[in-house]
């Protein structure tokens, strides 16, 4: 094909193409959020129809070779200033095409169709704790976890293919490296907090707190924190998520248990943090890369950082804490603050992930990731998960599930065939730290602030430093800009021993 156009007209044939695409993807994940929050079960077959067949259309456009010609014939101009609109989206899109171009289109829409089915049995699998049920299903994706791996192409070892759709550039071996420093650490502070004579009252956070009045006062955080209303929904689900359905429509889903505080209540805020780095993005750059996040790890980075750097912090609730006694009324009634924040932040080995303390969690993903790896090297079979499980919790926790509810079955990801997901929470972390230190510096009233219920400072700050630039660099990059540093984990676990050294008197 020869392209007689000026560069101007390919590159505006390249993004027309692209936001069809993108167009695609809302459709899809619309379908996707309906399926997890109001479908009726018997709907599931249609609904695998229906997503294997805009899986295809969108296969079809993002893989057609007369758009890699285009991108091909655009490198040239792109090469001039790699920071521009053009070379930023020239080069993730031409990522993208040879990556989803290895992806044989049975493949993907067998994938598409098989979720829609899985998604759905892990949700009854897991109110009935029939860990078989899920069995060959999980198997099913595995397997195709594998092929696609296989097809993509991968230098390292097969994992690596598949957790470059969620953190580009991102290796086994790396996140190897990272958990082996990051693991002693948490473990000499676990065991030093240890020691304290402090004794949290989880039990303040068991009482019964009606799910009408959790409701009410999480929306209200979720309002102070920035999250728009008017361009974004609250719902009820079986698993916490977030979905960005397009431009001024990002839908948060949370899980209530009426004798929990904060289960339903963090889960919120933390997906309000995928939804502000959403709703800051550059409107401009709206369905192309430059308006879109640079990775999954970045993303969990705001989600991280506005639930435990900002929403587990003693200033939060030293303004919070009147209105919760307020809504609660008899729920909280002698309860003081210092004796509930240090319910709220209490650390030790559990067993649930999505509430687990700000220390052990990485623990929890260290679990997921060694299973997740050796599912995919063919080293582990469906069928003994539950035991692999188990025993990775006794080695890292020091503790096991009694229910596989409690265990495998907790998280929803596999159904969904998000196969390399779960080290993007750790980077995340890591992150999110980094961010939020620096921006400690550049804003010296920001613990005034918290302690106001005023955000828009650090609000302000990430739109400025993080959400603004979309993916106009790798994500990595985009921390070591903001912060000055490459990205490393001494903030996070600096902030982690002044945290919990205060709360537990060591």
């Amino acid at each position: 094909m020869k392209h007689r156009s000026s560069p101007e007209e390919r590159y505006a044939e390249v993004i027309r193409r692209q936001r069809e695409i993108s167009l695609l993807e809302s459709c899809e994940e619309l379908l996707s959020w309906d399926e997890d929050t109001f479908m009726p079960r018997a709907g599931v077959a249609n609904r695998g129809d229906q997503q294997a067949l805009l899986a295809g259309i969108r296969h079809g456009r993002a893989t057609d070779p007369e758009l890699g010609e285009l991108l091909l014939s655009l490198e040239g101009d792109a090469a001039r200033d790699p920071e521009a609109a053009l070379s930023v989206n020239v080069r993730e899109l031409r990522r993208r095409h040879d990556r989803l171009a290895r992806i044989p289109l049975a493949l993907f829409q067998e994938m598409a169709r098989t979720v829609a089915f899985a998604e759905e049995e892990w949700g009854i699998a897991f109110r009935d704790d029939d860990f078989p049920r899920f069995e060959p299903w999980l198997e099913k994706i595995v397997r195709l976890k594998r092929e696609e791996a296989r097809a993509i192409g991968f230098a390292g070892e097969a994992y690596d293919a598949l957790l470059d759709e969620y953190e580009p550039g991102a290796t086994s071996a790396e996140l190897d490296a990272l958990f082996a420093e990051l693991r002693p650490e948490l473990g000499a502070l676990l065991a030093r907090l240890g020691r304290s004579r402090r004794r949290p009252k989880r039990a303040l956070l068991a009482r019964d707190f009606p799910v009408d009045r959790q409701k009410i006062f999480g929306e209200a955080i979720a309002t102070a924190l920035g999250f728009d209303f008017h361009a974004g929904r609250l719902d009820v689900t079986i698993h916490p998520f977030f979905s960005k359905i397009g431009r001024g429509d990002c839908r948060i889903a949370t899980l209530y248990a009426a004798d929990s505080f904060g289960k339903g209540l963090f889960a919120i805020i933390h997906e309000v943090g995928h939804a502000l780095y959403e709703q800051g993005l550059d409107p401009v750059h709206d369905g192309t890369p430059l308006g879109e996040a640079a990775s999954l790890g970045l993303h969990e980075s705001q989600a991280r950082l506005w639930e435990n750097l900002v929403a587990r912090s003693r200033p939060f609730w030293s303004h919070f804490f009147p209105l919760a006694r307020e809504i609660f009324h008899g729920s909280l009634r002698g309860v003081n603050l210092d004796d509930f924040h240090l319910a709220l932040s209490a650390a030790g080995p559990t067993l649930i992930r999505a509430q687990a303390d700000q220390v052990t969690y990485n623990l929890h993903i260290l679990v997921r990731f060694e299973i997740e790896r050796a599912l995919i090297a063919g080293s582990l079979e469906a069928r003994d998960v539950p035991a692999a499980w188990n025993e990775a919790y006794r080695k890292h926790l020091g503790i096991a599930p009694a229910t596989d509810r409690e265990g495998c079955l907790q998280d929803g990801h596999w159904g969904a065939g998000m196969f390399g997901y779960f080290p993007v929470y750790t980077l995340g972390d890591v992150w999110g730290a980094q961010l939020f230190a620096k921006a400690s510096k550049d804003l010296p009233a920001l613990e005034e602030d918290i302690g106001k219920g005023s955000f828009g400072g650090l609000l302000g700050w990430l739109r400025d430093n993080v959400h603004r630039h979309g993916s106009r660099w790798p994500a990595a990059k985009i921390v070591e800009r903001a912060t000055g540093k490459p990205p490393g984990i001494r903030p996070l676990m600096e902030h982690l021993g002044k945290r919990y050294g205060e709360l537990y008197g060591v």
